[in-house]
């Protein structure tokens, strides 16, 4: 095998503070990039990029480099690092948004040391446009750029945004986005415009329906992997674009078949997520965990031959 390609992830790392069903939790690790970068560390080489304010611990930057993840590009700034306050609702389906308290992100300006600028695979968090823009100026030459957004840059930043859909390769986000973004209700016609746009290949993530994959070889679905138990729902997309980073980072190719490859790993380190409190689950997944839940994928859409039309 191949010596694994290392991963540039640069977007957020914050606190969340969370009221679940199942309690109140305060101070919990968060950011799309903390979640990304923690699953995508069990396949390959990440590079995290990000800003955190004194009142970031210095043993969680510790518990990041153990996991092999490097944190030179991670800025330490004055002020308090960026808080979310979220309240979900008892099925879990959906959340409100308390409070959010940019603090030190705010005034983030990605700056990409020197060493990452050659990764050969790009991850660009759910950030302002106009700061991938800037991400995607320092970095050199990538095998794959894969980029998220939100509704709140979509409907904000639509000229940025536009931009940036020109330069990735894979765009991720999900169903509401994908409608919000086309401006049509139909899922493959939605992909269509939004792909005509810039990305060669669009992901679109629809929870506990699965993801589907939309690119020049076709359509493709990856389930959700069904679980007894959903604790908590925070953090599961950027964990599903951070695993199948890591896992294209690990086999250092970008081809049809390894994203749809990919995408079972994804999905197999999403459902890890949800199952405890903030990124807690994630941090305690190991190869062997891993590799045992790939495996019951495997028999979960085992149908036991190909399929064919009898008439």
């Amino acid at each position: 095998m191949l010596k694994p390609d290392s991963l540039l992830v640069v977007g957020s790392i914050a606190f969340d503070d969370l009221e679940m069903p199942s309690g109140s939790f305060k101070d919990v690790l968060g950011g799309a990039a903390t979640y990304s970068s923690i699953a995508a560390s069990l396949l390959a080489p990440a590079r995290l990029v990000g800003v955190v304010g004194n009142d970031f611990a210095e043993s969680t930057i510790e518990m990041l480099r153990a996991r092999g993840i490097d944190t030179t590009g991670v800025e330490r700034a004055e002020g308090k690092t960026f808080r979310w306050h979220g309240r979900y609702a008892d099925d879990l389906m959906s959340r409100t948004s308390l409070d959010t308290q940019l603090n030190v992100f705010a005034s983030f300006k990605p700056k990409i040391p020197a060493l990452y600028r050659t990764s050969p695979f790009v991850l660009l968090g759910n950030i302002h446009p106009e700061l991938q823009i800037e991400v995607l100026d320092q970095v050199e030459r990538p095998k794959l750029i894969m980029a998220d957004t939100m509704n709140f840059w979509i409907s904000g930043e639509p000229k940025a945004l536009e931009k940036v859909l020109k330069r990735v390769d894979l765009l991720v986000i999900n169903d509401e986005e994908a409608r919000e973004l086309s401006g049509i209700q139909n899922i493959r016609k939605a992909a269509a415009d939004i792909r005509a746009r810039g990305p060669k290949s669009l992901i679109i993530k629809r929870g506990e329906h699965g993801a589907l994959l939309f690119d020049d070889t076709g359509v493709f679905f990856v389930p959700a992997y069904p679980l007894e138990q959903v604790v908590d729902p925070t953090g599961a997309g950027d964990t599903f674009a951070g695993g199948l980073m890591g896992y294209l980072a690990r086999h250092c190719e970008t081809s049809p078949y390894a994203l749809r490859r990919g995408m079972f790993y994804a999905s197999a380190l999403a459902s890890f997520c949800v199952e405890d409190i903030g990124s807690k689950r994630v941090e305690r997944v190991t190869k062997a965990d891993l590799s045992a839940r790939i495996e019951a994928f495997a028999a979960l859409v085992d149908y036991g031959g190909k399929l064919a039309f009898v008439d």
